[in-house]
């Protein structure tokens, strides 16, 4: 029995292994063949190929061509860290002006916030109309209030990257600030890999099907094939979420699911070049510190409030 059980074992990890292997092997076909072939997932005035874009827009298939894009890069990078810094420098300031930019929609809530409450309690306005280059955007002033729960959401999921390379994320340290500097940078080698990574991909195949459960019918999920979404496909039509939760409030909630994609996409990019960041500090040495980092500042003479912020 114990012999059937060890061989059992030894079967499930000698499979195990196999998977990985040929799911590594196929990922760089499916980056060819997806490539040569956009037409076929690209093509949305044909249903098949919109359903073939969910599909593998949340598949292990799409995953495994991630990951052999980030062996190509870490084994070059290996041999050449000057590419190396160029891919973390390119990824940091991605974020970093990705972040820069959606930091305004906070000016933009303020300036609305006060617009709302001038015009509807001295003037008793019920609807706004905004048309800078001549052409009006009239809507009531309920959807401009809630529209406000989506500039919020902006600051939130688009800054989240670039409050991360700036370092003005919270830390619960125990451990951290006392360990040497070869020793922080494994550990923020292993948060990238065992944790940013996996949970921005796990997270990513619910809330792809959560979104596109709000723009097509009939519903998908993450449980069906390919073969059983491509019989759907002459039914399929789109079915944009319109509906508020008030009758004439803020009417494009289907955003929302968007801004959480682009959340876990920034999460993604960032906790790669954190790692790629982590292990050229430790391959270069303390002195390495902070290369090539790109962090605001106050500006000359404001050092004291440098972090604070």
């Amino acid at each position: 029995m114990q012999e059937d059980a060890a061989t059992s074992a030894l079967g499930a990890v000698i499979g195990g292994l196999w998977w990985l292997i040929s799911n590594i092997g196929m990922g760089f076909w499916h980056m060819v063949y997806a490539i040569s072939h956009p037409s076929l997932w690209l093509d949305w005035s044909n249903t098949e190929s919109l359903l073939r874009f969910v599909y593998y827009g949340g598949s292990t298939e799409l995953f495994f061509v991630f990951f052999d894009l980030f062996l190509i890069v870490t084994v070059i990078g290996f041999f050449n860290r000057g590419f190396l810094w160029g891919v973390v420098r390119v990824f940091e300031g991605f974020t970093n002006g990705v972040g820069r930019l959606a930091a305004w929609a906070g000016l933009l809530m303020v300036l609305q916030q006060i617009m709302i409450v001038f015009l509807q309690s001295i003037f008793r306005i019920g609807q706004i109309s905004i048309s800078p280059f001549g052409t009006g955007f009239t809507q009531s002033v309920t959807w401009w209030s809630e529209s406000i729960k989506f500039e919020n959401a902006i600051v939130v999921a688009l800054c989240v990257s670039y409050a991360f390379v700036q370092g003005s994320h919270v830390r619960v340290d125990l451990v951290y600030s006392s360990v040497s500097h070869r020793v922080k940078r494994g550990i923020d080698m292993f948060g990238s890999l065992m944790f940013m990574i996996p949970v921005a991909t796990l997270t990513w195949m619910y809330a792809w099907y959560f979104l596109w459960r709000h723009l097509i019918t009939p519903k998908v999920s993450a449980s069906d094939k390919l073969g059983l979404m491509l019989r759907k496909a002459r039914i399929v039509k789109w079915n944009v979420e319109t509906v508020s939760f008030t009758g004439d409030g803020f009417n494009a909630y289907f955003m929302f699911k968007i801004l959480m994609l682009s959340f876990l996409v920034l999460v993604f990019v960032q906790a790669v070049a954190f790692f790629y960041r982590s292990f050229l500090e430790l391959v270069e040495g303390e002195e390495s510190a902070g290369k090539y980092l790109d962090k605001d500042t106050l500006g000359k003479g404001e050092e004291a409030f440098e972090g604070t912020h």
